[in-house]
């Protein structure tokens, strides 16, 4: 009996000691975060996305109690900066500030980007969206909004040019030539400096810009905006109806920006992360200077984010392949 005992005993102790150092290495990981983080912006500083990184970034390093050192590393349209997120240690000391372009439109723009938008992150959390401004100086434009410009389209097929100054001002004119069946005829600038100069100019009627380049312009009134191109109407830019409450039934191609980490970062990290993402956009002053910059803050979780991404990138890809655009 007393050998039995001792043998329960025994059994006993070496389960236990087997749970300690089971749970010893998760025990003795560190609390992250305990150093500083980086978030790199695949594009040069001074830029929308490189302004909104650090305005959030602010918050988050109040909110998490460590540096956030934003890396701008830009190039050939974000490739650069995103393939060297990609590679980056998933060790939760990294993220992407990935955008529609980066994450979505390079890879059917490019021939090689360096990276695989969909095997090499992991999604964190959206911050935004970017909504396009479809906006005219033609009087007689501008009174009946986008089903003016339908119809005018059709009765005078590649007669109304759109001044178009970046990639995603050119998806938004191909999904919406083919959407509301308006024979319109793009014209491609290099910036928005020189389409809009030329639309309050006189010489092109009409053009695609972001409500950062637009929204000044229509405030002053030289710029008649017809329609927002987000599915909702936006705080941005009150009194401006969306394209799709104008005929254009589900009309909805915007840009966005989003927080991505390397594949394999932790999920529990991950999780953490995007949390006190979701907390900075709540803060009203945040949300305000977003607006102020053309942001419309919008947060959703890593799964939500993931599944968006996914839908983009089929929707993006499909225009982007059908209307043969390619990289500027």
């Amino acid at each position: 009996m007393i050998h039995r005992r001792q043998f329960v005993r025994a059994g006993a102790a070496a389960l236990a000691f087997s749970a300690a150092v089971l749970a010893g290495p998760a025990a003795a990981q560190p609390a992250w975060p305990e150093r500083p983080i980086r978030i790199v912006v695949p594009y040069a500083a001074g830029q929308g996305a490189d302004v909104l990184t650090r305005l959030v970034a602010q918050e988050l390093q109040a909110s998490l109690q460590q540096p956030i050192v934003v890396e701008n590393r830009g190039g050939a349209g974000g490739n650069i900066g995103t393939a060297a997120a990609a590679k980056a240690p998933a060790d939760g000391y990294t993220f992407l500030l990935g955008t529609n372009a980066t994450n979505a439109a390079n890879e059917f723009l490019y021939a090689g980007l360096g990276f695989d938008p969909a095997r090499d992150f992991e999604a964190v959390g959206m911050i935004g969206l970017l909504p396009m401004v479809i906006a005219t100086t033609a009087p007689d434009l501008q009174t009946n909004g986008i089903a003016e410009l339908v119809a005018r389209a059709r009765a005078r097929p590649d007669a109304l040019n759109v001044g178009l100054p970046s990639t995603t001002a050119q998806v938004v004119f191909a999904q919406f030539v083919k959407q509301a069946q308006a024979p319109l005829f793009g014209v491609k600038y290099k910036a928005s400096g020189q389409s809009m100069t030329d639309v309050l100019g006189g010489q092109i009627p009409l053009v695609i810009d972001t409500v950062t380049a637009s929204r000044p312009h229509v405030q002053s009134g030289k710029l008649k905006a017809l329609g927002i191109t987000s599915l909702s109407a936006s705080e941005m830019l009150p009194g401006v109806k969306p394209v799709s409450e104008q005929g254009v039934a589900g009309f909805d191609v915007v840009a966005w920006d989003a927080f991505f980490a390397p594949r394999g970062t932790p999920p529990e990290i991950v999780a953490k992360f995007s949390g006190h993402l979701q907390r900075a956009l709540q803060n009203p002053e945040t949300r305000r200077r977003m607006m102020d910059i053309g942001v419309e803050p919008l947060y959703m979780s890593p799964a939500k984010l993931g599944s968006f991404v996914k839908e983009e990138r089929q929707k993006w890809g499909a225009v982007i392949q059908t209307a043969g655009i390619r990289a500027e």
